[in-house]
């Protein structure tokens, strides 16, 4: 029935001259963050935008084989959505998810999905950044953004912490990427933790917002990088660290970023207009 369904809706694209939808993968499964909520706001905010096709994929609780029996067919689909943060995949899954984005595939890491295989060097070079689970002072950089430039903080301490969830103003560091053209210079995200003292190798990789830590809220005090663009071989990587639950994910903020974020990945542009209701400096906005 699902293939049946596949195949009316890419019948109809056709017809109407449309493109096929992007065919999309979830992954979920473990993590320790509410999946089971998350997973299906953002496939319904995906499926909204008309541009994709989702599939999820969840991956067996516990460590044992069930785990390591786990192999997405990775090439089916033009975009990865990371929701995952949990026991280590088989070594030909790793491999394989390696394969995929290096030859072009594109991926998109979910808020937690970043503390995820702190052991996994490649998996670390996709996101960037990461934080928690063992990772020390070893594991590369803080990325951040000084006196108008992104910076590596090579600076000891710890990795991995948010203060206590409030309202926190994003601010647009590179306006000309497909992501983020148009966008507001400052938007007002919804109520979310927000992600600081973040390391790992950086490697080509572009900050496209920041966020302040605030300290009275718990912050780093620095400018810490919220949406950032990753290159990996031949792959694109849209690593966004807000949308910490549901209610966080109502931001239209946090929807615009993750559909426009998918686009990208998936074909290196992105072609949706930046609807009325996007978020301004001093408002939030929900749907």
């Amino acid at each position: 029935m699902k293939k049946l369904l596949a195949a009316v809706v890419l019948a109809a694209s056709l017809l109407s001259g449309q493109a096929a939808p992007l065919p999309t993968l979830i992954i979920d499964g473990q993590n320790n963050h509410d999946w089971k909520s998350t997973t299906p706001v953002m496939k319904q905010a995906l499926e909204a935008s008309g541009l994709f096709a989702v599939d999820v994929a969840t991956v067996p609780g516990g460590t044992g084989p069930e785990v390591a029996a786990f192999k997405p067919e990775f090439t089916k689909y033009k975009v990865i959505v990371m929701n995952y943060n949990g026991a280590d995949w088989g070594e030909a899954t790793r491999k394989a998810f390696e394969a995929y984005v290096a030859g072009g595939g594109g991926l998109v890491v979910q808020h937690a999905a970043d503390n995820s295989f702190p052991q996994w060097q490649a998996y670390n070079e996709m996101t960037a950044v990461g934080g928690w689970y063992g990772r020390t002072d070893k594991s590369g950089a803080y990325l951040r953004w000084k006196d108008g430039k992104q910076v590596l903080d090579t600076s000891p301490g710890q990795v991995g912490h948010h203060g206590a969830q409030h309202e926190f103003v994003l601010d647009t560091r590179a306006p000309k990427h497909p992501i983020m053209a148009g966008l507001p210079a400052q938007w007002l995200h919804a109520s979310d933790e927000l992600y600081d003292f973040m390391r790992g190798p950086a490697k080509n990789a572009t900050i496209l917002a920041t966020a302040f830590a605030d300290p009275k809220f718990g912050g780093s005090g620095e400018h810490e990088a919220q949406l950032i663009a990753i290159e990996f071989g031949k792959g694109r990587v849209f690593h966004t660290m807000i949308g910490h639950g549901p209610e966080a994910m109502k931001c239209v903020g946090f929807i615009v970023t993750l559909q426009r974020g998918c686009e990208w990945a998936a074909t290196g542009k992105v072609t949706q207009p930046v609807p009325a209701d996007f978020p301004k400096a001093d408002a939030v906005s929900l749907r």
